[in-house]
């Protein structure tokens, strides 16, 4: 029989900089589904990718004195590797940069444009960079960005538009008689409330203030902006083709069942994309899904507070499986969720290594002890108690658990998948093997408990495979038995005998706080260490947008203890060469003497100071940051600068003559 298909995206992530381990939660949420689906029987096809273009991205590249498309491809693998490193398992992974998407993003501008949903004008409003977006003086919020609070700037462009109010009413109807069409309700209502039923603004979508686009083909001076460029991904990756020749790929999979996105990007993928559709004619996506963000604390991950924790940490630390149940479990349906160090840790005691690693690794130690390594299916004509309850109870979570994951609820699916190795490691309390094992006539009795114990553990296994997949492998070559289907899943005692290999723990529990601890100390000093460095030498080429409390870092700076600043290295250096970056009209490449060590700096102030006005000067700088290169050039410290409201910026030098290599303290 033909499977059915089941088309899920992501939103494609932005090229800005490395994505925090809220950002890559959505990777993972969206491969636990797609995983699922699978084990469901359909045809999945999972599709995430980056979003590549943008004034923003040209700016990063010209300031890192490199093109826009070496930029992108930086970020782009590094965002790769990191869903790579999760184990997402996409069937596409698309660049807006790709020539298949540029060529269709083309194609539709000049199909909406000719059939007249896209005129030109021009925009005059207050423009936010980072967000690319224009606001009106009632749209801002104390003067600033209503969605990220950083500062605007008056701006007027001639652009082209496209008439969204002329489908507002057939969205607003389709989402009435669609109640699935945008989840949780609580998004539907936002959206509703906040935008559809106070009326819908033309939409800007074109932009001539910078190139790094798709070039509106019959008015190149234009680029198709970012909205439109990047909402079109979900079709062009499976081939949509604007002048209707679609590929098989796009007849099977259109329209998509789930968009997975953040509940902060909701407007422009259930009001911009489902105007946009109507207007191309293509039906509308199934669902779209606006999951809640992971917290830091009362806040959003920041790298000026040193609290952002990155899933490349994470992995080296707990191990990838790991990584992936503690966001899977940790976020609720439609409230954010919360993670520290701290929680992580004790989620990997309690639930991995307790639950689940201590009870795969004494029930293969039982089976080898007491039967040599190998147990059989029921030697006895009669169950004893509890056997009966706690194979139902087994069977029945496969439905549970189904259901759960149906719902987009994958939280409480992976706990009811939980509850199964919590059930498992009563039933051991229960059945007491060892006492068993002392008695021979008991010997059946023994068997048969091992041989329950370890049916339990593999239909938790195989529920457990699209939460867990290394795990799940990991416990099925310890039972030397294969995965199973769903409806297998509810099947108790479907082989006849089991023979077990030792495998190395699952998980092994964490005793002494003390080493983990350190570490968590160094990569958050990293962090700080990296942020002061990008504000100081002001290369964003290497930077993630910062938020709000980012931006205003000076302002509210976290509070450290004595014992972090003293691990900040301030010495005294003699700058006894100095040039040009090429490439930069940023950044300055200072040789600097400390003492008998000599090394090479680069530093944001060439717009300050010239090459010939530092050579000579003894400055304090920052010594002990990792080493990183900037526009092709190494840089070993950080050098210290004031900077004022009006721009103005003075070195931080001694008031005394003193030798290079110096320490402050």
């Amino acid at each position: 029989m033909e499977k059915k298909p089941y088309y899920i995206t992501t939103a494609i992530a932005y090229t800005s900089g490395k994505p925090h381990i809220g950002n890559t939660y959505e990777a993972i949420l969206a491969d636990a589904i797609a995983r699922f689906k699978r084990k469901e029987g359909y045809d999945v096809f999972f599709q995430t990718g980056t979003d590549e273009h943008g004034q923003k991205i040209q700016e990063k590249a010209e300031a890192a004195g490199i093109t826009p498309q070496a930029y992108v491809d930086g970020i782009a693998g590094e965002i790769k590797g990191i869903w790579d490193l999760v184990g997402t398992s996409y069937d596409r992974f698309i660049r807006t940069t790709d020539a298949d998407h540029m060529k269709q993003v083309a194609k539709i501008f000049k199909k909406l444009y000719d059939q007249g949903d896209i005129y030109k004008g021009h925009y005059e409003g207050m423009y936010c960079t980072p967000c690319e977006s224009f606001w009106t003086e009632s749209q801002l919020v104390d003067g600033k960005c209503p969605d990220c609070g950083r500062d605007v700037k008056p701006a007027r462009e001639e652009a082209y538009f496209f008439k969204m109010s002329k489908y507002a009413d057939r969205l607003i109807e389709h989402i009435n008689t669609h109640p699935e069409f945008i989840q949780p309700v609580s998004r539907k209502n936002e959206m509703m409330n906040n935008f559809l039923l106070k009326g819908l603004q033309d939409l800007c979508v074109s932009r001539t203030s910078f190139t790094w686009g798709v070039p509106v083909e019959f008015d190149p001076k234009h680029v198709v902006y970012v909205w439109m460029d990047a909402l079109t991904n979900y079709i062009t990756g499976i081939g949509y083709d604007a002048e209707g020749n679609h590929t098989e790929q796009y007849k099977k999979y259109w329209p998509a069942d789930l968009h997975l996105i953040g509940k902060d990007i909701l407007r422009f993928h259930t009001i911009y994309w489902p105007i946009f559709l109507m207007a191309m004619g293509e039906p509308l996506p199934k669902q779209v899904f606006g999951h809640p963000w992971l917290l830091r604390g009362d806040g959003k991950m920041s790298k000026s507070k040193g609290n952002v924790i990155y899933a490349d940490d994470m992995a080296r630390l707990f191990g990838v499986d790991a990584v992936r149940y503690f966001v899977l479990h940790e976020m609720p349906f439609d409230n954010d969720g919360q993670i520290t160090w701290e929680l992580v840790a004790e989620r990997f005691n309690t639930d991995l290594a307790n639950v689940l690693g201590n009870l795969v690794s004494r029930s293969v130690a039982m089976i080898d002890k007491y039967f040599g390594g190998s147990v059989v299916k029921s030697l006895q004509a009669n169950e004893e108690e509890p056997d009966a309850e706690f194979k139902a109870t087994i069977i029945g979570a496969v439905a549970k658990v189904r259901a759960k994951a149906d719902e987009l609820r994958i939280a409480d699916a992976i706990s009811e998948v939980f509850a199964i190795f919590r059930r498992a490691n009563k039933y051991i309390d229960e059945t007491m093997p060892w006492a068993l094992a002392k008695d021979e006539a008991k010997k059946a009795r023994l068997n048969d408990v091992l041989y329950n114990l370890s049916e339990a553990i593999q239909i938790g296994a195989a529920l457990v495979d699209s939460f867990m997949p290394e795990t799940s492998a990991k416990i099925f070559a310890a039972f030397n038995g294969e995965n199973r289907s769903l409806d297998d899943c509810a099947k108790f005692g479907l082989r006849e005998s089991v023979t077990v290999t030792a495998i190395a723990p699952l998980f092994v529990r964490i005793t002494d706080m003390k080493p983990l601890l350190a570490e968590i100390e160094k990569i958050s000093a990293a962090q700080m260490a990296a942020f002061a460095a990008e504000q100081a030498d002001n290369a964003p080429a290497a930077a993630t947008a910062p938020d709000k409390a980012e931006e205003k870092a000076e302002e509210k700076m976290p509070e450290i203890s004595f014992d972090d600043f003293t691990k900040v290295q301030l010495r005294v250096g003699e700058i006894i060469a100095c040039e040009k970056v090429p490439k930069s009209s940023k950044l300055l490449h200072e040789t600097v003497k400390f003492g008998d060590e000599v090394r090479s700096i680069v530093s944001g102030i060439a717009k300050h100071y010239t090459p010939e006005e530092m050579v000579g000067k003894k400055v304090v700088f920052v010594t002990n940051l990792a080493p990183r290169t900037v526009c092709g050039v190494k840089s070993e410290g950080m050098i210290l600068a004031a900077e004022d409201e009006d721009g103005t910026l003075a070195l931080v030098v001694p008031d005394k003559d003193v030798k290079s290599g110096a320490n402050l303290g």
